[in-house]
């Protein structure tokens, strides 16, 4: 019969009392109290597994094979946790190791940590996989309704097992998901420039000036943007890319525009010009609207464009890596025409 490693129990401790166990090589640091919860878990996480495994097979020796370790490393890994611990984990009964009570508690709380951790792993792992992968995709409301579905559908004509987990927000607020890891790569207007960002103009839009059918104004095919300078006007809410594209194009022509209503969805202020609230400077609908008409801008040049953005010095999965290759590859075709 294979020896046993003999781990005797170890008296309680008051925590205040000890410190963590160290290699002897280390000397003693003082830490803050913050430092040394972040110690506490770094010690005994990677004897986890080891604790696991002795308790599993009850035996030292087994365990010590099993995980390709010598028994004396294992015996004084499970002693120094132990002495972690501030409790016996182990007792010996004749020549057979088994869990006390503290013991039996502590490895059931183990077994679904290291489940919970292998479950973690599959899942990024199946995120990163090339054919089945995950892809956390940003865009504009403004293109929902044709441009994003477009883009997707011709994608997985190559790729047709990649998942995509699609955010539809304004730009600001996507860009702090990258920043968080909640998102991958955006679409996104204006192209943000800051220096944790990459971004790459991929098309541009033309903005239309919309005005109800009624209006005097309504008759027109182009129109001036200073000629609406005395109109009311129905934006986005401060903080989305088109309303600073609006802003600035008024300014450019010469006025600041007057305010009736504030909105989240382009669409909404599409129909609220169809009721007669006032005018908006909007991209093209995805289907045409009735109530409305829509007025070239010739003067400023009244377009925004669209880029995509993505964090600097972030390492790519393989599907994210080949949608943006594809994003792209769109350059001036991005958008129905």
């Amino acid at each position: 019969m294979h020896g046993i490693a003999i781990i005797d129990a170890v008296p309680h401790q008051p925590r205040s009392a000890r410190s963590l166990s160290r290699a002897s090589n280390e000397k003693d640091i003082p830490v803050t109290a913050e430092f040394e919860a972040d110690s506490w878990a770094a010690s005994l996480t990677p004897r986890l597994v080891q604790f696991a495994a002795v308790a599993r097979h009850e035996h030292v020796t087994r365990a010590a094979q099993w995980l390709g370790v010598p028994q004396s490393t294992l015996s004084r890994a499970m002693v120094r946790l132990e002495e972690d611990l501030g409790v016996a984990l182990f007792a010996r009964r004749g020549r057979i190791v088994a869990l006390t009570p503290a013991g039996r508690t502590f490895l059931r709380a183990v077994e679904r940590a290291l489940a919970e951790v292998e479950r973690a792993a599959e899942s990024v792992r199946a995120d990163a996989d090339p054919a089945s992968g995950k892809i956390a995709f940003g865009f504009l409301h403004t293109l929902g309704p044709e441009t994003v579905p477009g883009l997707i559908r011709a994608f997985r004509v190559d790729h047709p097992r990649v998942r995509f987990q699609l955010v539809q927000n304004y730009g600001e607020a996507m860009i702090e998901r990258m920043r968080t890891g909640d998102l991958d790569l955006c679409l996104t207007s204006p192209i943000p420039d800051a220096p944790d960002l990459v971004a790459r103009r991929l098309d541009e839009q033309r903005l239309r000036l919309v005005v109800p059918d009624d209006h005097w104004l309504a008759g027109r095919k182009r129109v001036r943007l200073a000629e609406a300078a005395a109109e009311l006007f129905v934006t986005l809410e401060p903080g989305y890319g088109l309303r600073r594209i609006t802003d600035a194009l008024c300014a450019e022509a010469g006025f600041k525009p007057k305010i009736a209503f504030e909105g989240e969805e382009a669409e909404t202020l599409r129909g609220l010009v169809a009721a007669g609230f006032g005018v908006a400077l909007l991209p093209p609908p995805a289907v045409p609207r009735p109530g409305v008409a829509e007025l070239t801008v010739t003067a400023p040049r009244a377009v925004r464009e669209i880029g995509v953005a993505w964090l600097d010095g972030h390492p790519d999965t393989a599907p994210v890596a080949a949608f943006k290759r594809f994003l792209l590859s769109r350059r001036g075709q991005l958008l129905p025409r």
